[in-house]
């Protein structure tokens, strides 16, 4: 998962400008799909904290998340008795989270900044240097999912006339990693949350008896 996130937002950082769309001509039944390059100065849907302190801020938080992450990952399974589907939701959450710090730790200092034309697509370790200094980059998402996309009809109050797109957010697949994580918890936390092994066994002889 970490590895398919890096290859996709390497090669749309170094191959789209800002705002430029793919596969906007589509004439089968996935048109609504596009790929689309933006770059998220912050959090999850454009969310952030001002100014290069807030950034430092809110990288070393994620530094720290997915240290934890690692060491309760670890504890789990060497003191519980994790299921495997566990294991699966806790490594596609940490996968996500380190995909996306990876770029604000290293694309700052790897790429050029990125345009909004042809002519300004960014370069991989550039002459000048990259576009920002350590822990200062921004994250590159690209999925685009518009599955509708209309005009309100007039008769509509309050939003009659106006252009709608339901799912508008763009996001990446460490966004979708640890989206998909957390909801696997959520929808299947009696059969995936680790049990004590004491706990089990004495779940087992009162079957028994």
């Amino acid at each position: 998962m970490l590895i398919a996130d890096q290859a996709l937002k390497i090669w749309v950082k170094t191959h789209m400008y800002i705002g430029e769309s793919s596969f906007l001509n589509w004439d089968w039944s996935f048109s609504w799909f596009q790929i689309t390059f933006t770059e998220n100065p912050g959090m999850a849907f454009g969310w952030k904290l001002e100014g290069m302190a807030g950034k430092y801020i809110l990288s070393i938080f994620r530094i720290i998340a997915i240290i934890g992450l690692f060491i309760f990952i670890g504890y789990t399974i060497k003191k519980k008795n994790p299921t495997s589907g566990f294991i699966v939701c806790l490594s596609l959450i940490t996968a996500g989270a380190i995909g996306n710090i990876l770029d604000s730790m290293f694309y700052g200092l790897f790429f050029g900044p990125s345009g909004y034309s042809a002519n300004q697509v960014a370069e991989f370790m550039p002459e000048g240097g990259g576009y920002a200094p350590f822990l200062q980059g921004k994250v590159v998402d690209m999925l685009y999912f518009p599955i509708i996309d209309t005009t309100l009809p007039e008769w509509m109050p309050f939003k009659g006339g106006e252009h709608f797109v339901f799912f508008s957010p763009i996001f990446n697949i460490a966004d979708a990693a640890v989206t998909v994580g957390v909801f696997a918890m959520i929808l299947f936390q009696k059969r995936i949350f680790p049990r004590d092994a004491e706990n089990e066994s004495l779940q087992a002889k009162e079957k028994e008896i």
